[in-house]
């Protein structure tokens, strides 16, 4: 995935922008004020660093040698993912759902409105 059609993804998100809290080199996309992306947008290979249920960043680990803990990020909920081709486009878009999903279920009742109200 491009780094275009990667951004186009992530902020089609409800509720979701982008911000650069981290300095020039990481791009953060966040749902309100958490995040669910990080992308290492000057690499080359692209990085994307996205939360996910602890026992499935174990399997997508093991299943794809392109997916390591997260670069500083907790390593029991966060995966960085090099985007070299390895990984299909499908499979990055449900990473990509399913760390959105996780950190919108941790927010309060309110919050989940807000976003709801956005999509």
């Amino acid at each position: 995935m491009d780094y275009e059609t990667l951004c186009a993804y992530l902020e089609n998100k409800p509720a979701a922008r982008r911000d650069m809290p981290f300095g020039a080199d990481v791009l953060v996309f966040k749902v309100l004020d958490k995040m669910f992306a990080l992308v290492a947008w000057q690499a080359d290979p692209l990085t994307i660093s996205l939360k996910a249920n602890p026992v499935d960043a174990v399997i997508l680990r093991k299943k794809y040698p392109s997916i390591k803990p997260g670069y500083h990020l907790n390593k029991k909920y966060w995966n960085t993912v090099t985007l070299d081709g390895s990984v299909p486009d499908d499979e990055l878009r449900k990473m990509i759902d399913e760390s959105y999903d996780l950190v919108v279920d941790g927010m309060s009742r309110a919050d989940q409105s807000r976003v709801r109200a956005e999509g």
